[in-house]
Parts: structure tokens; C-alpha cells; sequence
């Protein structure tokens, strides 16, 4: 009978972690490619006006707004947020939003509506 032989482990082991390194930079490529925050979701219909502009989901905006991490501003003219509007939300109709931005905090999350 022959006697087997042993086998270094230091290789299978080094293959092995070179394995796992590299499935787990696959999964972050594929798991965190295209949008930053998995809160923003892609707009499937591109005849909406400015499709190119990320949205957020209900949730995460209504969470953010509760928590005081967002702002929700109407930008709609003022007789439509006089009709309903999100309570708390500002009236900035878009026709003033640039000359009144002044009035938002730059370091606040800004959600903008319109509907």
C-alpha cells in the first residue's frame, strides 16, 4: 500500500479566499450598479416630463418627511395647493421657485411635487 501524500493547505486556502473575494465583488457590482440609493427607482415610462429626474419612492419620502430629513415643496400655483397640499408641505409654485429657493435649506432633502 502507498502512503498518501499530504497535501499543502496554505494553497487550497489562498485559492479559496481569492474565490470569496471575488463573489463578493461581483455581488456589490451587480447588487449597487446604477443608483446610488436604492430609494430612487427608475421611471419606466420616459414620456413623462423630465423622466430624467430621479424619484424616490411614497415610503422612503413620507419616513424621511416624518423624521425631518426632507422638505416637501408644492410646486404647483397657489390656488392648487389652496385646494390640498401634504400638511407641512411649502408652497413654492415652480413659475418662483428660483427667485425663492433662498428660503430653503440647502442642507435639507428637497422633495419636490407636483400632483
Amino acid at each position: 500500500m502507498e502512503k498518501s501524500q499530504k497535501r499543502p493547505l496554505l494553497p487550497l486556502l489562498l485559492i479559496a479566499a481569492g474565490v470569496l473575494v471575488l463573489i463578493i465583488a461581483l455581488a456589490s457590482i451587480f447588487l449597487f450598479s446604477g443608483e446610488d440609493d436604492p430609494a430612487f427607482v427608475d421611471v419606466p415610462n420616459q414620456d413623462i416630463p423630465y423622466a430624467h429626474i430621479a424619484r424616490v419612492d411614497l415610503s422612503t419620502a413620507k419616513s424621511a418627511f416624518d423624521t425631518g430629513e426632507a422638505v416637501f415643496v408644492d410646486v404647483r400655483d397657489q390656488v392648487y395647493y389652496d385646494n390640498g397640499h401634504i400638511p407641512g408641505a411649502k408652497s413654492i409654485p415652480l413659475s418662483e421657485f428660483e427667485s425663492r429657493l433662498s428660503e430653503l435649506d440647502q442642507r435639507d432633502w428637497i422633495i419636490l411635487y407636483c400632483t
